[in-house]
Formats: C-alpha cells, sequence, structure tokens
C-alpha cells in the first residue's frame, strides 16, 4: 500500500504523536509499504521537503479562518492554495489512504483532500480533545465542527484508549461502536543508550513530562511531602519543561523540600532511560491522561510504577497486578501509593516483573500489524455520503 501519515507535529518536534508516526512509518516500510509524512511546516525555517531515517517528510501550510474581516479574506486566497498544494502531492504520491494522527487544522484538509480525491481516510485520537494546553477544542468553533465532521465521514477510526473513543461519542458526535482501540506502543528493547543525571540522593521517585497544570505534578508534590517526612532518604526528580516550571520549583521551596525535589528540566532519551532504570517508583499523576507512553517505557525499564485514576492509564496498568492506581486529587492515597513500593521491595519488585510481561502486549510491531489490518479493511471505502 501507499500510505501517507498525517500527524499534527513530527520531527525535529519531540512527543508522543511524533513518536507514533515515526514507528509507524519505520515499521510499515520495513513491511513494505511506500509511506510519507506530510505535516506542519513549523516553524516556518523548516524544509518544504526532507527525508528523515530514509521517510520522506512534506510539509505544509493548513490555515484555519479567524475571528476578523482580515483574517477572513486572508483565509480565503490561503486555503485553495493549501489544498492545490496538498493535490499536487497527492498526484505525485498516489497514496491508497490517508491517516491522520492527532486531529488539528491538518485533519480538516486531511478530510478535503479525501473527499476531493476519493481516498479512504483513517482518523486516530490521541487525546487532543482533553490535552491540549490551552483547550482549544473548547475555544475553537471550528475544529469542533471538522473533528465532528471528519468522525461523521472517515470509514475508520481509532482512538489510544476507550476513554478517547468515549469522549469522542460524548462530545463529538462519534458513532457509538464506531471507533475502535488501538493503543499506542513501545519498543521492548530500549534504543537509548543511558546517561546518568547528577542527582544528591540515591533513591529516587520519577516522573516525567510537559510541565502544564494536566499533568499534575503539583499534585505529586503535595503527596510527596508526606512520602518525603516517611523516606527522608528519597528524592523526587521531574522530568521535562513547560509553563508550570517556575511555579513547581516555587512549590518545592515553599514545601522546604528543594533539596529533595529535583527540577532538571527538558531531559533527552538518554537521561530519561537511566532515570527509568535507576527510580525505585515511576509516577503518572496526571489530572487527565489520554493513554501514557511513558508508563509503557517505565514497565519496559522494569520500574514499578503508581498512575492516576483519571483516563486511559487504568488501561495499561491494572491495579495490584502490573501497577499501582491512585487518585492524584488525594495526596494521601497517592503518597501511600509510592510509599507502598518504597517501603516493600519484594512487592515492588513483583510489581515490576508482571509490568515487564504486560507491557509485551503493546509492542510496536503488535500495534502496527493492527493498523495495518486497519488500512486493509478501509482501502476499498470512500468517504461516506
Amino acid at each position: 500500500m501507499r500510505i501517507v501519515l498525517f500527524p499534527s507535529a513530527y520531527a525535529p518536534a519531540v512527543g508522543g504523536v511524533e513518536e507514533l508516526t515515526r514507528r509507524l512509518a519505520l515499521q510499515l516500510g520495513a513491511r513494505g509499504h511506500d509511506v510519507e509524512v506530510w505535516t506542519f511546516r513549523h516553524p516556518a525555517e523548516l524544509a518544504a521537503d526532507e527525508v528523515i531515517e530514509d521517510v520522506v517528510v512534506r510539509r505544509f501550510s493548513f490555515p484555519l479562518p479567524a475571528a476578523s474581516f482580515g483574517a477572513v479574506a486572508k483565509f480565503s486566497s490561503q486555503a485553495p492554495r493549501a489544498l492545490r498544494a496538498l493535490s499536487q502531492a497527492v498526484k505525485q504520491f498516489r497514496p491508497d489512504l490517508l491517516h491522520v494522527q492527532c486531529f488539528s487544522a491538518q485533519g480538516m484538509y486531511a478530510t478535503a483532500l479525501a473527499a476531493r480525491h476519493r481516498l479512504p481516510l483513517a482518523i486516530s485520537l490521541q487525546g487532543e480533545t482533553v490535552m491540549d494546553d490551552t483547550d482549544i477544542y473548547e475555544r475553537s468553533v471550528i475544529l469542533r465542527l471538522g473533528l465532528r465532521t471528519a468522525l461523521r465521514l472517515a470509514p475508520a477510526v481509532t482512538g489510544c484508549s476507550q476513554f478517547v473513543i468515549d469522549d469522542a461519542e460524548k462530545r463529538f458526535g462519534l458513532t457509538p461502536g464506531k471507533g475502535i482501540v488501538i493503543p499506542n506502543g513501545v519498543e521492548l528493547a530500549g534504543d537509548e543508550q543511558p546517561r546518568p543525571l547528577d542527582l544528591p540522593f540515591k533513591r529516587f521517585v520519577f516522573a516525567v513530562g510537559r510541565v502544564v497544570p494536566k499533568k499534575g505534578f503539583d499534585l505529586l508534590i503535595d503527596a510527596f511531602v508526606q512520602v518525603a517526612a516517611e523516606h527522608p532518604d528519597v528524592g523526587l526528580v521531574v522530568g521535562g519543561s513547560g509553563s508550570a516550571s517556575e511555579a513547581l520549583a516555587a512549590q518545592a521551596s515553599r514545601l522546604e523540600l528543594a533539596d529533595r525535589i529535583i527540577l532538571p528540566g527538558r531531559l533527552d532519551r538518554a537521561a530519561v532511560a537511566w532515570a527509568m532504570d535507576h527510580a525505585e517508583v515511576f509516577v503518572l499523576p496526571s489530572r487527565v491522561e489520554p493513554f501514557g507512553i511513558v508508563v509503557l517505557e517505565a514497565m519496559r525499564a522494569g520500574c514499578p510504577v503508581v498512575v492516576s485514576c483519571h483516563g486511559g492509564a487504568l488501561e495499561i496498568v491494572r491495579h495490584g497486578r502490573d501497577g499501582l492506581v491512585a487518585d492524584p486529587f488525594d495526596p494521601q492515597d497517592l503518597a501511600e501509593g509510592m510509599s507502598a513500593l518504597l517501603s516493600d521491595p519484594s512487592r515492588a519488585s513483583h510489581l515490576a516483573a508482571t509490568g515487564r510481561v504486560r507491557v509485551a502486549t503493546f509492542s510496536w510491531s503488535l500495534i502496527v500489524e493492527r493498523y495495518e489490518a486497519l488500512y486493509r479493511q478501509a482501502r476499498s471505502l470512500r468517504l461516506a455520503s
């Protein structure tokens, strides 16, 4: 098959959607399919076309109208130009299918492109409707309308978790039973060479992600107050950068835990790999989490996990079997989850071992097989009328 992957972002950007698209592109290519990635040209300095890891990447403008006369007039000239560029790419590549990962403006253009060229369209929801830092789906009427239209027209819709599918049915009109769950995955053999962090303690709890309110790192720090009192030799490392970084540092200082809570900023994959190899507990304290690839990475590393009960991580971790589940809005519950593993190495080791078994069911090879089957089903379909 000739497949276009249509993500909301791609390399050199780094994130869950970028990783999903990368793994799909590489493994589909290894299986003999022809794959291109079409995505936003952002920032504008990026090349319009380039090859990354033997995958052709094309970058486009996907303008949307804004609420002013001048902006609407500008859009009326920009949008046809963008569609012409996409149509030219279709003529050059001759795809059998368009697959959108994380619906944004590019998803609206992919829907129009599929209709114009009578191509089957697959949409994979990655939690964009609940995890956007600016709550764009609460503010943008056109994005809400665009997503509802695409979910109605596309013959294939997937979500990274049942939580995401349920949200699409409840808020965006996805027909019940139409969407299927295809989770995100992980490489079972980590391909990063670990790089040590310089920490003032040997024992530590680890968390990592975008440092934004929805990730709940402030809730984790509140819970760590109790952990710090019970385990004076244990520190907390929260990796990542974002809008809440200064607030977290101030919170740690206010709680007189600045020497026990390390905020190293953005960590590369080598540093994350080392931290997951050496942490005694990994915590996902999100206020809401569509899935949580970092949980799979921690389980792969043999690190016992405590995850939020709000969202899709519940579909990865089965409480008491592969890890522990806690309510991050309840500091005592979250603290008890961490302390239970810090205080009982035997239980922590058992959960880490069962977690490693569990993570094998999320291998990228198995996930790509499911997408491949979806493509075959959708290949003979066209957009619904």
